[in-house]
């Protein structure tokens, strides 16, 4: 099943609601940075978080998720954009530790002291940003904490996903509750508390069911309606284009030295293209910079 993202909206309660499915570009992201099983699940569970946040944000708007610990993790940064457009990377993607009662070790893995920073694209000159300590290094619960302490509304995450032994996810999604002031606080409490009696989101999609049947369980009997089913994929913004820009940016000697090497290679951290420019490349380069 194609990665998606449903927007549902309850008017009578004053909640939103997110649900989303992240498999496919939980694998793409894992994949490209070769992760481990710890890290794969770390990895799946910042970019599930990201493209629900993203899914908050207005046309043409983007933000940047960084989660930074004092575990081997070291930090993960995800992007995302109003189009469902998701990319992310884990700076120790090689990281794989024994396995708790409750699965893989994300908390160790990221660490239980640390900051979590939040930076959205609105379109402003200055780019709004905000850090909050890690709350609980799971992801979801710091995102929660993000929302309710930084943007004052009652909110609730859950991510989830399933990893097997070699690191592939089987599947992986999330939900996103969030009261519309100056109503929904209490309904969201309530929504919580019905969430944490049904099975973890991952469970109910690896049951095969679709995030428009986990809304309709979650929400029974209150009434809303689908505003949206947006399609999410693993994209990264990254270009040959973009790479030769910051290769002029270093400047003529810089240029030069690379010359002298062979070859200059650049390493994309989101998506570990890499772009080779050889002597000739170089040499173009050189020949565009004015003295």
């Amino acid at each position: 099943m194609d990665d998606y993202l449903l927007r549902v909206w309850s008017r009578e309660a004053g909640v939103r609601g997110l649900i989303c499915l992240t498999t496919n570009l939980v694998n793409e992201g894992v994949r490209r940075h070769q992760a481990l099983p710890t890290a794969a699940a770390a990895l799946g569970r910042a970019l599930t978080g990201g493209a629900l946040i993203g899914g908050l944000l207005k046309v043409a708007q983007r933000v940047a998720v960084k989660f930074e610990g004092n575990g081997p993790l070291k930090k993960m940064i995800v992007e995302s954009d109003s189009n469902g457009v998701v990319r992310g990377y884990v700076q120790e993607p090689l990281v794989d530790l024994p396995q708790t009662a409750q699965g893989h070790d994300v908390v160790g893995a990221i660490g239980v002291a640390g900051l979590l920073t939040v930076v959205k694209d609105v379109g402003l000159r200055d780019l709004p940003q905000s850090v909050i300590p890690l709350a609980t290094s799971t992801i979801d619960g710091d995102l929660t904490a993000y929302l309710e302490q930084s943007e004052q509304i009652t909110s609730m995450v859950q991510v989830g996903s399933i990893v097997d032994e070699t690191g592939y996810t089987t599947i992986a999604g999330g939900i996103l509750l969030q009261a519309m002031p100056p109503r929904g606080a209490d309904v969201v409490q309530l929504l919580r508390e019905c969430l944490q009696e049904m099975p973890p989101i991952e469970v109910m999609l690896a049951s095969g069911q679709t995030p428009e049947q986990v809304a309709k369980q979650l929400f029974g009997e209150l009434a809303y309606v689908e505003l949206e089913k947006r399609p999410l994929i693993f994209q990264c913004s990254c270009s040959r284009a973009r790479s030769e820009k910051a290769l002029l940016s270093l400047g003529r000697a810089e240029i030069e030295l690379l010359l002298e090497e062979g070859e200059a290679v650049i390493d994309c951290h989101f998506c570990h293209e890499r772009y080779v420019f050889d002597r000739d490349d170089l040499e173009i380069l050189l020949g565009e910079m004015s003295d």
